[in-house]
């Protein structure tokens, strides 16, 4: 099927950009790990999670709620982008400059403060970067994302690199990390369609009508998903923190991979939604969760599978510890990849408000659970409460899409992938202690010959999908 080809493609595409920008992460990380120390690279994951809450407090789904505007019909997508971008841009600079300001109050170190107003300017360039990501996506032109994220990591690794050539510290690192946001915000910029600074009563009151749900939804579920980076380090040591925002470095891997995974889905789901073609939405709607499985189960099997090995690769060996923690912060990706494929199942379908009591009750239940489990148990009452709370909002999302579609994903199709990936972590598991990156290229082999055997796919439909992508019907 062309669509079918077309979003592989794009998904091909983004694996392996995303392979190359998360390896130029990795190697950012570990040059910062191995400078700093547990206790600074504590300074760092305390200033970045509390900017992070404030970034998503101000999220407001725009990279999805951009695709889901822009695939309305008869929509003048021009004018509409534009104000999508100077929406973007008020909000980026004012949230942001508040949580500068606003971390002061906290009996943070002094070290930590500074680095906040200094890393708050590389969250404006990656708030501006959503509505042109959410425009790539749309278009099925993600290459130009992943070159624009590669060259930022990219610069990123370099301008480390150099740092510590000249054996500059903690704050000069923060600079780089801004400096580097920047650059791939302007390639998007300069690639992507022109745009200028507007503001128009019809297209901001469609903008913030449909995106009101969705950004409730994601300012409750920002207590859910980073109170405990802004409780944690109010409670323990910075070096335990440093070991939390180490392991969480890695475990962003796989969010990111499944958040790109339904970036491309979901302007496909509300195209078909939108038009009342249903025989095309229940293909994407089960599309949907089979690819998120297939990406994100082998990679959260691989990643507690390997997870010490991988710390001491990533962070060095003084991060050894922060291998149990990310074994255990690996266990909600199950969640994260069911609850983000529902949320935007919601989306596509115009039920993001009957959703928000899921996300209400899911942050005050996680709030209580972190001032609980985190003054007792520290990280690991953090990292508990983390994967309870995402199963919860996958399974509540799952349920409550379900019914609205009267469509559920494919038992059969969960369990042969859950098989693949769960005998080839535990083989990858059992055949340790094993170089760890020949440990990876065996479970590549044992997953996807299992995926074969078990006839998730076949031969021959990788060769059809790998076959070059015809031009989608235009959205407009």
């Amino acid at each position: 099927m062309s669509t079918t080809r077309a979003i592989a493609s794009n998904t091909i595409i983004q694996i392996i950009g995303k392979g190359a920008s998360t390896f130029l992460g990795l190697v950012a990380v570990a040059i910062m790990t191995r400078t700093l120390g547990a206790e600074q690279f504590g300074w760092y994951s305390t200033a970045i999670g509390f900017l992070q809450f404030s970034a998503v407090l101000c999220d407001f789904g725009y990279i999805l709620n951009t695709g889901k505007l822009l695939s309305q019909p008869g929509v003048d997508q021009t004018r509409l982008f534009n104000n999508l971008f100077t929406w973007r841009l008020i909000m980026a600079f004012v949230f942001q400059g508040s949580a500068a300001a606003l971390i002061w109050i906290f009996p943070y170190p002094a070290p930590v403060k500074i680095a906040a107003a200094v890393l708050a300017f590389s969250f404006i360039p990656n708030l501006l970067a959503h509505p042109y990501v959410g425009y790539f996506q749309t278009k099925l032109k993600m290459m130009v994302v992943m070159i624009g994220e590669v060259a930022g990591r990219a610069f990123l690794v370099l301008a480390m690199w150099g740092l510590v050539s000249y054996h500059y510290g903690f704050l000069p690192m923060t600079v780089a990390v801004s400096l580097s946001a920047w650059v791939y915000f302007f390639y998007l910029f300069f690639t992507g369609t022109p745009v200028r600074l507007q503001i128009n009563r019809a297209e901001t009151q469609a903008i913030f009508t449909t995106m009101w749900p969705v950004a409730l939804g994601i300012i409750i579920n920002a207590f859910y998903l980073y109170g405990d980076r802004v409780l944690l380090p109010l409670y323990e040591t910075q070096s335990a923190v440093g070991f939390y925002g180490a392991a969480y470095r890695v475990l962003d891997i796989l969010a990111q991979v499944a958040f790109l995974t339904m970036g491309i889905m979901l302007p496909l789901l509300t195209y078909a939604w939108s038009r009342n073609l249903r025989a095309e939405f229940n293909h994407y709607y089960h599309l949907s969760y089979d690819l998120m499985l297939l990406v994100v189960l082998p990679l959260t099997a691989g990643t507690i599978a390997l997870a010490v090995p991988l710390m001491r690769l990533v962070a060095g060996p003084e991060f050894t510890a922060a291998g149990q923690l990310l074994a255990w912060l690996a266990l909600s990706s199950t969640g994260v990849a069911f609850g983000m494929t529902a949320g935007q199942i919601a989306l596509a379908i115009n039920y993001q408000r009957q959703a928000l009591w899921i996300y209400g009750v899911d942050a005050v239940l996680s709030v209580i659970a972190y001032f609980y489990f985190i003054p007792r148990y520290g990280v690991y009452g953090a990292a508990g409460v983390t994967v309870a709370s995402e199963f919860f909002a996958g399974a509540a999302l799952l349920i409550l899409t379900a019914r609205a579609t009267k469509l559920w994903p494919s038992f059969a199709t969960a369990v042969k992938i859950s098989s693949a990936a769960l005998i080839m972590g535990l083989t990858v598991y059992r055949a340790q202690p094993l170089n760890i990156f020949l440990s990876i290229l065996l479970g590549a082999i044992i997953y996807a010959g299992l995926i074969l055997l078990l006839k998730v796919t076949s031969l021959d439909a990788i060769k059809n999908i790998l076959q070059p992508s015809p031009q989608l019907p235009n959205n407009q």
